[in-house]
């Protein structure tokens, strides 16, 4: 029993002295947790470098869109081919997903040999091989009657500008084919296969194996959205924000980005961390000075660097007692996978004396224990590396989400991982103590990079469809030039029809008179009150005019008008407006002086004189009785009369386009033009955008028209109704499965659940999709970054439609005006006004673009109105009471 513990505390001790003595020798490969930090902020920076155009070119991290933007949503299916060009063999796999509607992959695949003549050959030959070794497979699985779509997996670095397209940069690994480096592989592959005339591919995708990695995993874990490889070579590519990806346009959604991690550290980086051996194994390879990261990590390498070390320290007499064999002197003796075998848990000493006897040495006890701490050091080095690099990664993608943490996937494949026995574990310890915030599932991709290539595929020919589906839909909105001059046309011949008595009956466009004669010429001055009535709330305001400065100050109060009273009597309706007008004078200490008034009223009514008007409707939720029929001026002036308090005198009505007209006619003489687009606030609002300077031919007297037009011009057009012409695409779309899973939602069902203010949030330039996302998950829609980018592509189909036959209305209206003066050009402005114009990022920009288009020889100015319905209203009255004095003097 003693020499059994005897010789147990010998081996103990005998391994602590050789791993020391190891320690010692590769102190420089042994990296702290301070380097593995101060590493992954280097690949930070360098991903940082990567992205951006203006550092991209000089960058060693390239970060290479693979125009590759979802992952598999589990909707795929149909029948697809992929090929896997990277390594000592080339795969050909034919891949069935989803069949009779289960979620599952059926696949089929064949290997072929790469032989070195190919892979240090000529371009030309590469891709008829890679052809005729497609055509043997097609024939062999009896594929060639078929059409089908193909994915290539093409593990080497490549610049795509699309999805089916990729200029090789640079070959890596053991491959050197001339005439390849800068030229399209895709294009040169689809040439040598269509010399087979009998068998039919399309080829839809380019992708790099560790994206096909990523894709794999995600089609059985749809957190997956990096992909790491770990083999032969090294690489990892993750799912980034659009907006932080210059090199490619566009700021929506997310794209796959190839890192090509493997070159990290090529512009010198990584040179306090490099050590002797690695410059030693870089020298003697086929691309010194590339690769360098890869060359620390990947499978190729790690024998080779093993075998240097244990030369140098056989060298130093560390080893084997100074003798070396010829063996330890050959380059490639020492493979990866001896690296493997030597570090296996209970077998590892035993595997460690066979190889190194097979190398023709005798190692002693002391000998192997030291090997096999050197493999040890060569292959946690390696998984240190990799996961300063994968933590950085998963740190930008929390940052990129704004998480305070982050639950993902990382999808994983290589032979370096799958066949090393500490690997794994050693690379996910240390992702974990890096990045503590971020909750990783690691996921072993068991059917490999080319099955992920056929999903790449899969989910490019559902994008396919799809866009095809939702692009039918948007036409739908999207109009022409020639519709936009037809639209303007139609509303020029209705202009008429309004103006003429004898069509006016049968008008769309009823153009009805506004008996407002006369706009400011800045004589105005005075006190005048105006009301304001359009909706749920109620203003009174005093205005005080000036003149020959301009100037105009007002005081105003809102009241609500209760549902109660906006559905009972007119009697109630307009006793609350009194009541209204009475507290508000009470405020301003105004009880009892004399004031001239003017009522903003704003629905269709016809007027015969300018304070005398017969309301035709009620619209925006009033329904109070005993109104529509009756003089809206004498209903008001009878309610004063009951209340008997006031000394007010009624001297217009005015529609609040009008009131917009002259507001900014005050400030603009050269205002002819109102135009209101907007929605009041959950009620209908009429779009009543026009009104135009006539002349009436009997009196030579200018006069005011607006029109009221029809309900679906209004409906496609109006702020009121946007909104739900978005909600209905949308439930039509996700009936299609296009959008949200092909599950509408309870609320998406409930009518006026998407307010117009949403188009204006989701439009927004300066909102990111994630914000999108956001919006649509407070109205109970659970989306996707791809549903976001539909529903944006939505709201601006609907509300692009809408400035455009706004537009079209308008320039209807200034060619009418520049005719009727006579004029060849016609200088005019606009008073606008509307919440739509005022708070739509784009309705504004699209409007005025459409008028400029349709009415080329008018040079217009669009002026803001700052309070159009109650300034306007005053001013009015202020002009018809200067023209009433003018009137009076004559």
């Amino acid at each position: 029993m003693f020499a059994v513990h005897l010789m147990a505390f010998y081996f103990a001790k005998l391994k602590e002295d050789q791993i020391k003595k190891v320690d010692r020798f590769l102190y420089h490969m042994r990296l702290s947790d301070d380097t593995l930090f101060d590493i992954m902020a280097r690949f930070q920076t360098e991903m940082e470098k990567g992205l951006a155009k203006d550092t991209n070119p000089t960058a060693s991290v390239k970060m290479l869109p693979t125009f590759v933007r979802a992952i598999p949503d589990g909707s795929e299916n149909g029948e697809f081919l992929s090929l896997d060009l990277g390594g000592s063999k080339f795969r050909v796999l034919k891949v069935q997903v989803a069949k009779e509607g289960k979620r599952q992959v059926q696949m089929e695949s064949q290997f072929y040999p790469m032989p070195n003549e190919i892979i240090r050959g000529n371009g030309t030959e590469l891709f008829e091989y890679l052809a005729d070794c497609l055509a043997d497979f097609m024939k062999t699985k009896n594929l060639k009657h078929k059409k089908l779509p193909l994915g290539l997996t093409f593990s080497f670095p490549c610049k795509q500008t699309k999805l089916e397209e990729g200029i090789l940069l640079s070959w890596t690994k053991k491959f050197k084919v001339r005439g390849v480096q800068d030229i399209d592989v895709v294009s040169h592959l689809t040439k040598a296969i269509k010399k087979h005339k009998d068998i039919d591919v399309d080829i839809l995708a380019l992708v790099n194996d560790t994206v096909g990695t990523m894709m794999t995993c995600a089609y059985d874990d749809p957190s997956c959205e990096v992909g790491v490889i770990i083999g032969t070579g090294t690489n990892a590519c993750y799912m980034e924000d659009m907006s932080n990806i210059d090199l490619v346009e566009g700021d929506e959604g997310r794209m796959c980005i190839n890192t090509e991690w493997g070159a990290f550290g090529d512009d010198e980086a990584l040179e306090d961390i490099r050590t002797e051996f690695d410059r030693e194994l870089d020298l003697g390879s086929l691309n010194p000075g590339k690769q360098l990261f890869e060359k620390m990590i990947s499978g190729l390498y790690l024998g080779e660097l093993v075998r240097l070390i244990l030369l140098k320290m056989a060298k130093t007499g560390l080893l084997f007692g100074g003798k070396k064999s010829s063996a330890l002197h050959t380059k490639g003796k020492i493979e990866t996978r001896h690296v493997a075998a030597m570090e296996k848990y209970k077998e590892g000493l035993a595997n460690t004396r066979e190889i190194l006897t097979d190398l023709g040495l005798e190692p002693s006890d002391a000998d192997c224990i030291a090997v096999q701490h050197v493999c040890t050091i060569v292959s946690f080095r390696s998984a240190n590396l990799c996961a300063a690099a994968l933590a950085a990664i998963l740190t930008r993608l929390r940052e990129n989400k704004k998480l305070a943490r982050l639950r993902t996937t990382v999808g994983v494949d290589g032979t370096l991982y799958k066949t090393h026995p500490q690997y794994p574990k050693r690379l996910h310890k240390v992702v974990r103590k890096l990045v503590p915030n971020c909750d990783v599932r690691f996921l072993l991709s068991e059917s490999g990079s080319t099955k992920g290539a056929a999903m790449v595929t899969a989910v490019a020919s559902r994008m396919q469809a799809q866009r095809k589906q939702i692009n039918r839909v948007l036409a739908l909105f999207q109009l022409t030039r020639e519709q936009l001059v037809d639209v303007q046309g139609k509303m020029r011949a209705e202009l008429e029809y309004g103006l003429k008595r004898k069509t006016h009956s049968v008008a769309t466009v009823k153009m009805l008179p506004t008996y407002v004669c006369g706009l400011p010429d800045g004589t105005e001055k005075g006190k005048f009150l105006a009301l304001d009535l359009g909706g749920t709330n109620f203003r009174v305001l005093l205005v005080r005019i000036r003149s020959g400065r301009r100037s105009v100050r007002m005081y105003n109060k809102i009241f609500a008008i209760p549902l109660e009273i906006m559905q009972g009597t007119g009697e109630e309706l307009f006793d609350h407006i009194v009541q209204c007008i009475a507290d508000f004078l009470d405020y301003m200490g105004l009880k009892g002086a004399p004031l001239s008034l003017g009522f903003t009223f704003s629905f269709p009514c016809r007027q015969t004189s300018i304070d005398k008007g017969t309301l035709i409707r009620w619209t925006k939720g009033f329904k109070a009785t005993d109104c529509e029929g009756e003089d809206m001026v004498d209903m008001l002036r009878e309610a004063i009369k009951r209340r008997n308090e006031f000394d007010l005198d009624v001297v217009a009505l005015v529609n609040d386009t009008v009131g917009t007209m002259m507001t900014c006619a005050y400030e603009d003489p050269n205002c002819e033009i109102g135009l209101i687009a907007g929605k009041w606030s959950k009620l209908p609002i009429d779009l009543n955008p026009f009104s135009y300077h006539a002349v009436f031919c009997n009196t030579l007297v200018p006069s005011q028209r607006y029109p009221s037009f029809p309900n679906r011009y209004e409906k496609m057009t109006s702020g009121m109704y946007l909104g739900e012409i978005v909600r209905q695409i949308l439930i039509d779309l996700t009936k299609q499965g296009l959008l949200f899973r092909g599950k509408i939602s309870e609320r998406l069902r409930t009518r006026d659940i998407f307010e117009t203010k949403f188009l204006s949030q989701i439009e927004s330039d300066r909102l990111a999709l994630l914000q999108v996302r956001r919006i649509l998950q407070q109205l109970g829609l659970d989306s996707t970054c791809e549903d976001s980018i539909v529903v944006k592509e939505v709201c601006g189909a609907v509300s692009q439609r809408a400035a455009q036959l706004c537009g079209a209305g308008l320039a209807a209206i200034m060619e009418k005006r520049r005719e009727d003066q006579g004029l060849e050009h016609l200088k005019i402005t606009v008073g606008v006004d509307g919440t739509l114009y005022k708070l739509h990022p784009h309705f504004s920009r699209i409007l005025q673009e459409t008028v400029k288009e349709l009415a080329p020889q008018c040079d217009v100015t669009f002026l803001l109105s700052e309070d159009g319905s109650g300034k306007g209203a005053a001013l009015i009255t202020a002009v018809a009471k200067r023209l009433q004095q003018l009137q009076k003097e004559n």
